[in-house]
């Protein structure tokens, strides 16, 4: 017998009349089913609660909380006993209206959807780790054949992403986009119902927005044996950002020469927050996000992506990246640990992609205690440009961006140790072998 709980809306369904619609109706009731996800309202607001009762570290910044563009999404994990996930979402000053640059927060999905398009490609042989050549068909474009941090002196999609989490390295996040294509990527990520996300350039390249447009041919091969190939792309459509605010600032430098006018990003990323959190969401409670929201990974993907977004340098296979004194354990960890150069400790598991540019910090991110059982989601933006030039290299990050970060993770942390819970997460698929 099949009960239906009186919220769940069913009426566009029809009569079930045989047992290929009764089996219908199963998948659409589950698909429903997947998770409970609620706002709050302003006086039930958890974030807002805990901002102010902290006016030592946070007043200055929510004095001036428009100045620093802040943005900010906390939200609450509580599971049901057969370890469901129940999201509770508290946020602040949300807006999809103003612009904010992403900076290397669009690595995230970029990853994403390079492991998922190797698995639509569905070639034997062809994954993250098959070896790759790139090579240049258009304007500026560059070309690889050797990469000298891999084992094999050769580039992969997977090692590409294994330095996206570890150092956020432009390069490799250059040449995901080029696996892409700006078309392939927008119009995938809008399917899936990312529509507040637009990728459309590299980064730390100076290419014009023409350039971007074209995106590099790609040969995946095993010893002498072409697996597939992919030739120059050209999105034939040119893509805009046509937000408030996308021009900013009084001026900014070019070739060392102040340009006394606001710095236009309308051909520039942007990724909300809301957007951002939800990446997140699809990687780690994919059950819990609608279809369309999910990406076709493996179950070998889904760790990959565990271990590394999580990796401290100093723990990869990459040599080059063990020197502490300039990648220590926050290098790329901004919330609770930004600000201290000190080892992160063991317990904590903090999964997450970040950004620095232009003054804007970001930082998104699953943060987990293994051993005291806490999870919960936190992804915000604060943008530290006193003198509203760009490309000068004066941003406040130091005195106010990273310490604000670090000060939001630790507070929601001390908040969470508090907060009590009916059911303890199962976090045993978040340990990996590092």
């Amino acid at each position: 017998m099949l009960v239906i709980k009186p919220d769940v809306k069913l009426t566009t369904l029809l009569t079930i009349k045989c047992m290929k619609n009764f089996v219908l109706i199963l998948i659409l009731v589950s698909s429903l089913m997947v998770c409970q996800c609620k706002n709050v309202n302003e006086a039930d607001n958890v974030l807002k609660q805990i901002l102010r009762s902290n006016p030592e570290l946070f007043e200055g910044v929510l004095e001036n909380a428009d100045k620093h563009r802040l943005q900010i999404l906390y939200t609450q994990i509580d599971r049901d006993s057969f370890d469901r996930p129940r999201f509770t979402s508290h946020p602040f000053n949300l807006d999809t209206i103003h612009y904010f640059y992403p900076a290397s927060t669009v690595k995230l999905p970029a990853a994403l959807l390079a492991l998922e398009k190797l698995n639509n490609i569905n070639i034997a042989g062809l994954n993250k780790y098959t070896s790759l050549r790139i090579d240049s068909a258009f304007s500026v474009q560059t070309s690889v054949q050797y990469d000298s941090t891999s084992e094999n002196n050769l580039p992969s999609i997977a090692n590409y992403i294994k330095k996206i989490f570890l150092v956020s390295d432009n390069d490799a996040f250059n040449r995901l986009y080029e696996f892409l294509g700006q078309q392939y990527i927008t119009e995938t990520l809008n399917k899936k119902g990312y529509t507040n996300t637009k990728i459309i350039r590299r980064l730390e390249t100076g290419m014009t927005p023409e350039e971007n447009r074209a995106t590099n041919p790609f040969t995946f091969y095993d010893g002498e044996k072409i697996l597939y190939q992919q030739l120059l792309t050209v999105n034939p459509n040119q893509y805009i950002i046509n937000m408030q605010d996308v021009r900013q600032g009084r001026g900014y430098y070019k070739n060392d020469s102040l340009i006394n006018e606001p710095m236009d990003f309308s051909y520039s990323n942007y990724i909300s927050i809301e957007n951002l959190q939800n990446f997140i969401k699809a990687i780690f409670f994919p059950e819990a996000v609608s279809a369309e929201q999910r990406f076709n990974l493996t179950q070998d993907d889904y760790e990959f992506l565990y271990n590394y977004m999580s990796m401290y340098p100093r723990q990869s296979e990459f040599t080059l990246y063990h020197d502490t004194t300039k990648f220590c354990d926050s290098h790329v960890k901004l919330f609770m640990f930004g600000d201290s150069k000190k080892n992160i400790p063991g317990n904590i598991r903090i999964f997450n992609k970040t950004g620095r540019a232009y003054g804007y910090a970001l930082d998104n991110a699953y943060i987990t205690d293994l051993e005291k059982k806490i999870e919960f989601l936190l992804t915000a933006v604060i943008q530290v440009n006193e003198n509203q030039i760009y490309n000068d290299d004066t941003y406040e990050y130091d005195d106010i961006g990273i310490p604000f970060m670090a000060n939001l993770g630790r507070a929601i942390y001390d908040y969470e140790l508090k907060r009590e819970r009916e059911y303890q997460p199962d976090l045993s698929k978040l340990k990996t072998n590092k």
